[in-house]
């Protein structure tokens, strides 16, 4: 491929899942991914309805069906007591929202997309370390720390939480939860104790929270600790280590307890994420997925929103393409920019606001269980506005979310259901 029409930079889930998307449309792409090769580290992710609604449309959802797992109940328990405190039926769930609820291995759902990507003719490169963006009144181009210069039509900076291209949008930098996360993958062979593979599970608890839930068809069972780190805040750079996880989990639950010893103790991530931007388009440059919109884990969007980005996208460029099959770029990614911002600005200050909800500690995480356990389990008034299809707006419709400010109150405010889900 002498000249694609589309370059992507970054070869993750986000990169892939466009390129594909993009491919469908007869589109020339090429992905350039720095790595020696493609692939994905990190443990297991969960795919809401919208996602497995665009899988489907991808003819994907099958295969990725048959790799992970489609759960029974989401549930959300007080770490301390171990005492339920809210749940979804997630068989109810599809039902309401016409597509499932699905938890996958990582490494998996990208491995899906690269087959996808490579059955689809587009052009994988790895080794292609990009270091700066240029273009022109015709061609955007991606330099590599070699020299070597990708042109295309436009250019897709699908980059992650350090993006190089972000830098021509704003100046800004991660910003840091000082929270920190602990995984772990064990066969079930391995797990002692009876664990329920047809739930999600969520032990929410003062400045920590413990996740688990199956993976590969319940061989496998996947889990996340995550604590507030006190060398963290101190600014110190030995933060997170083990002991640190040992000492935030001593108040919780026996059943948390007995799971922290299967965790990884020789690699932690720290949490970050970014304030929100409402511009991603630069001319014939865009940014896409964590470059544009990293969020904390709360809400367990990241890898969703990434996916319905390059959807999004390739509507539009789809709408756009002439009969002699050249896409409108201006007016698609003008489009795509109108479409994106505001729901994933949502996104990212709705899943901070959940971060501090679940971490709740005294007389305010008492608060919180009462007013979780009053919540209805059919109720969905909380889900609909990320759970439906919000991915694409008619063109004539104004964005359907105004933007959020980013002070606490209102963070908080962006409704209660919002705020106590799981």
């Amino acid at each position: 491929m002498s000249t694609p029409d589309v370059v992507i930079v970054g070869g993750g889930i986000g990169g892939l899942s466009t390129a594909f998307a993009l491919s469908r449309l007869g589109l020339r792409v090429r992905v350039l991914e720095r790595s020696k090769e493609f692939g994905e580290v990190g443990a297991g992710i969960q795919l809401a309805p919208n996602c497995t609604r665009i899988l489907d449309d991808y003819g994907l959802l099958t295969e990725a069906k048959a790799r992970g797992v489609v759960p029974d109940r989401m549930v959300m328990r007080d770490a301390v007591d171990g005492s339920e405190l809210t749940s979804l039926d997630l068989r109810d769930l599809e039902r309401e929202y016409g597509f499932p609820y699905l938890v996958i291995h990582r490494s998996d759902m990208h491995s899906l997309f690269l087959s996808a990507c490579r059955d689809a003719g587009v052009e994988l490169l790895t080794e292609q370390r990009i270091v700066s963006y240029a273009q022109d009144a015709g061609t955007a181009t991606a330099t590599t720390d070699t020299g070597r210069v990708h042109q295309a039509g436009v250019v897709i900076a699908a980059d992650g939480l350090h993006s190089v291209a972000r830098r021509l949008f704003v100046d800004d930098e991660p910003v840091s939860s000082a929270y920190v996360a602990y995984r772990g993958t064990v066969p079930m062979t391995e797990v002692n104790g009876p664990v329920d593979l047809s739930e999600v599970v969520v032990y929410v608890g003062p400045r920590c929270h413990f996740v688990h839930y199956g993976l590969r068809g319940g061989d496998l069972l996947n889990q996340v600790a995550v604590f507030e780190s006190p060398k963290a805040i101190a600014g110190l750079d030995d933060w997170g280590t083990p002991d640190e996880l040992d000492t935030a989990f001593t108040a919780t639950c026996d059943f948390v307890q007995q799971r922290l010893p299967h965790m990884w103790r020789d690699k932690w991530w720290r949490m970050y994420d970014r304030d929100p931007i409402d511009t991603w388009v630069d001319g014939r440059i865009a940014l896409l997925g964590d470059a544009a919109h990293p969020p904390l884990q709360y809400m367990a969007q990241g890898a969703i929103m990434a996916i319905e980005d390059g959807w999004v996208l390739a509507e539009h460029a789809k709408r756009r393409r002439g009969d002699d099959g050249v896409v409108d770029w201006a007016g698609a990614l003008a489009a795509y920019e109108r479409v994106r911002p505001q729901h994933c600005r949502r996104v990212v200050l709705t899943a901070r606001a959940w971060g501090e909800l679940w971490h709740l500690d005294g007389v305010r995480r008492e608060q919180r269980n009462v007013l979780l356990r009053e919540r209805e389990v059919d109720d969905y008034s909380f889900t609909d506005w990320v759970y439906g299809p919000t991915a694409l707006l008619p063109e004539d419709e104004p964005a359907m979310f105004a933007p959020i400010p980013l002070t606490t109150a209102d963070r908080v405010g962006v409704g209660p259901a919002d705020s106590f889900a799981p």
